[in-house]
């Protein structure tokens, strides 16, 4: 048994993205014959057979991106030839050879549009653990909300996802019949692996786990055990923490209802989530607010020396998210004062009908001057410029132990008090762990004036092409014409992405930003 791996295709190339396979599991084939069809840099590519054999087993299935080295594929060798005259010895069997060389690459034009987007047996269509984020690795399946045997359309929640970040509803992004679900609740699965099959027959979804040599299901994975005791000097956890009145809520396969942070925070310091209780989340879902109170009523080593701790997956997943950004972002920074004299009195009249906050209101600002600048509203995605037709606002809010940025779409078309209402339950459910629209944002809001900055600078969170940083509305002394007058005033930095927005399109758009701002009576109603 041999095995076909991806070679180096072109120069710089590390990955390439599996079309559909030629041949099938148990065919045969000769020296020559193409193999499988593979995308690399907008090119399709075929590896061709360098020896006949037969295909045993296929590794990488349709739709899977593999490195440079991976294997494809195990083959076995042509059944030597019979002896067709006596006495004439058979040639001796050629040596093994490296993986590489059991394949030639041969370039390809593209398919015809009607061609078949993959060769899988029986036409079955394998749904991947979503990459939700620059920097998730794996997903842990939460909940399926459609059983095997249902019919699904492409838009369609079927499954909630935790990653390291939130709570995800995950979106079919194909329609058909759900044969099998591979991954059950609570399996943790790497990005881009099959979590379900989409098969008009069973027989065809069974096929293919054959073909991959996969289980037919990924049992579900056990409850995250508690990480190793705390260190000297280290907060050491009460066995007696105060217990939450009533039991903690528990899933339908018995696991502990808790917040990815909450579940995190406690894997790592060694926290047993049932002694909580009930938590404070819907239906007494554990949050990692409950843990805090908890931890401050535990014993804490109170030696003076200083404390380690591993660095959490939300924070390893912020820090390599922002230094990609820092590095490979070209940022430039414009800033702006204005005057929020008519702003702070628009916000005191809107609230008692709209509830909004100061930060809807410049929020909602943002998405009227977006919808006027198409650059802003843009994305990059790898060579190109995507541009949106509406303001989807990722909305910075901190969390425990980290930040997470849910998406409020379609800011442009929201009156105050829609957006206000959107805003706060995005904000709400982020809170809990749960984030929406991730990925469709093409511009964000931090704000840090509750905390009385005056100014700040904030990184581009990618694709997105900017981010706005807003300081505190602050009281002071505002010249104009040449006289001096009481009033307020609030700082606004723009970091934006030079290759989408350059200075005059960043110049025009906080100026039009500001002009909203100073007139929002007649701007935002």
């Amino acid at each position: 048994m041999r095995s076909i791996t991806l070679p180096q295709l072109t120069d710089g190339t590390t990955t390439a993205t599996v079309v559909r396979w030629l041949k099938q599991p148990g065919e045969a084939f000769a020296a020559g014959d193409a193999l499988v069809e593979l995308e690399v840099e907008n090119a399709l590519v075929r590896l061709e057979a360098t020896q006949p054999g037969a295909l045993a087993r296929v590794v990488a299935q349709p739709r899977e991106t593999v490195r440079v080295g991976a294997e494809l594929a195990q083959v076995e060798a042509a059944a030597e030839p019979a002896q067709e005259l006596a006495g004439e010895p058979a040639a001796p069997p050629e040596p093994e050879t490296p993986s590489e060389s059991e394949a030639a690459v041969t370039q390809q034009p593209p398919p015809p549009s009607d061609a078949p987007a993959s060769g899988s047996p029986g036409n079955v269509t394998p749904i991947l653990m979503p990459q939700a984020g620059n920097t998730m690795e794996e997903g842990t399946i939460v909940s399926w909300k459609v059983a095997e045997g249902d019919r699904i359309e492409v838009g369609q929640v079927i499954c909630e996802i935790e990653t390291d970040k939130a709570t995800i509803d995950y979106e079919s992004p194909d329609a058909g019949r759900l044969a099998r679900i591979i991954a059950h609740q609570d399996a943790v699965v790497p990005i881009k692996e099959p979590i379900a099959l989409l098969a008009e027959s069973d027989s065809d979804a069974d096929a293919y786990l054959a073909g991959k040599g996969a289980p037919a299901a990924v049992a579900a994975a056990p409850s995250a055990s508690p990480a190793a005791g705390p260190s000297a000097g280290a907060v050491a956890v009460a066995a007696e923490a105060p217990v939450a009145s009533g039991p903690p809520p528990v899933t339908a396969a018995g696991r502990i209802k808790a917040s990815p942070a909450a579940r995190r925070i406690a894997a790592e310091r060694g926290f047993d989530l049932s002694s909580i209780g009930a938590g404070s989340g819907p239906g007494g879902r554990i949050l990692s607010t409950d843990l805090a109170k908890a931890r401050a009523a535990a014993a804490v080593s109170a030696d003076g020396k200083a404390t380690r701790r591993p660095m959490s997956k939300m924070r390893r997943a912020i820090g390599l998210n922002l230094q990609r950004s820092k590095q490979t972002i070209p940022h430039f920074y414009v800033r702006v004062t204005v005057d929020a004299g008519p702003l702070f009195a628009y916000y005191r009249q809107q609230k008692p009908a709209t509830e909004c906050t100061v930060n809807d209101c410049v929020v909602l600002a943002v998405g009227r001057a977006m919808a006027e600048c198409p650059a802003v509203r843009s994305q990059i995605d790898g060579d190109e410029i995507v541009e949106y037709p509406h303001a989807n606002i990722g909305i910075a809010i901190g969390v425990e132990d980290g930040l997470v940025v849910p998406v409020v779409r379609n800011v442009d078309t929201l009156s105050l008090a829609q957006l206000a209402k959107e805003t706060k339950r995005v904000v709400e459910n982020g809170r809990n762990g749960k984030l929406e629209n991730i990925g469709q944002g093409n511009f964000t809001v931090t704000n840090l004036g509750m905390f009385g900055i005056e100014e700040f600078g904030a990184i581009i969170n990618p694709p997105e092409s900017g981010i706005l940083a807003i300081s505190a509305l602050r009281e002071t002394v505002i010249v104009q014409d040449g006289t001096m007058r009481p009033g307020r005033v609030m700082t606004m930095t723009l970091s934006a992405d030079h290759r989408i927005v350059d200075g005059l399109v960043a110049s025009k758009f906080l100026g039009r930003l500001k002009e909203i701002l100073e007139n929002p009576n007649e701007e935002l109603t």
